[in-house]
């Protein structure tokens, strides 16, 4: 007996609605949801049965993107992607580990959910104009206008600058070993002077700034600072999140959050904090992503 196509192409359909959503929690309702709906198809009049998968997917996270937004609104503090702990394999797919990335994930947050969903099916997923307009309810010429747009928006606001992978193992190692020395200058020496600090407690937890932090003295002293007054032992451990090398937060060996990270010219330049408890639950069991 052959697999349901469904689970076939689940990897793909869950990076489908994560790469939508920006949420592994979410984007399992929707392949929940997808294969109620699925179950109930006629395959016999399928043509592509992964087309049709894609397509539900896509109309499934929609809905969802429209509830999310309006649950973001009344959000504590800044917005973060959930991290996703992934393999060193994912960073093979050049494109898909940028596009999955922390960052890339935090400006698809900026564009409206049909053009997200036309942006992402198109440029990550390769789907179709026609295809596309089938899953989103526009028609092709629309479709090919929306992705035009979406991806001058995104080419505006996206990383500029690809670092290769030893250089961010790099970087991340230095950080890591200042921060876990509490080593001033160190941390210092590794922030680029107009970095840019994100972070993302949920209101749940104590000392995350709520309001991005820019400059390198301001960032190194508020986190060396906030550790300090922990009180409680703090490490921080080399992981991947997302298709990069990250930084798994421990407080008295229990997991407290993810670092990751955009670098640029052998310095960091953004770092995204993630720390909502309700988000780290995908950090002990890799993710499996596919295109």
């Amino acid at each position: 007996m052959t697999d349901d196509p469904f689970v076939t192409h689940r990897s793909l359909l869950f990076t489908v609605a994560y790469e939508m959503l920006g949420s592994a929690a979410d984007a399992e309702d929707v392949l929940q949801e997808a294969w109620l709906r699925w179950s109930t198809v006629d395959r016999s009049q399928v043509r592509d049965e992964r087309a049709y998968l894609v397509r539900i997917v896509t109309r499934q996270a929609l809905n969802h993107l429209r509830t999310l937004a309006r649950r973001r609104e009344s959000y504590v503090g800044e917005w973060l992607p959930e991290p996703l702990l992934t393999s060193p394999d994912v960073a093979d797919d050049v494109e898909l580990a940028e596009n999955v990335s922390i960052a890339m994930l935090t400006v698809l947050e900026t564009l409206g959910p049909t053009e997200r969903a036309v942006f992402v099916l198109r440029e990550v997923f390769d789907v179709s104009y026609d295809e596309i307009a089938d899953a989103v309810g526009k028609t092709p010429a629309a479709v090919r206008q929306i992705a035009h747009r979406a991806k001058e928006h995104v080419s505006a606001r996206r990383p500029r600058i690809a670092v290769d992978r030893a250089e961010q193992e790099a970087v991340i190692t230095r950080f890591m070993h200042a921060v876990n020395s509490g080593d001033l200058q160190g941390l210092m020496d590794v922030l680029a002077p107009d970095v840019v600090s994100v972070a993302d407690g949920g209101g749940f937890v104590r000392g995350a700034a709520r309001h991005p932090i820019v400059g390198a003295d301001k960032i190194a002293r508020y986190l060396l600072g906030g550790l300090a007054k922990l009180g409680l032992p703090f490490e921080a451990r080399p992981t991947w999140v997302n298709g990069h090398p990250a930084l798994r937060g421990e407080i008295d060996g229990s997991l407290a959050g993810a670092i990751c990270f955009e670098i640029e010219d052998g310095r960091i330049t953004r770092i995204f904090s993630i720390a909502n408890p309700y988000k780290l639950g995908r950090l002990d069991e890799e993710a499996e992503l596919a295109r």
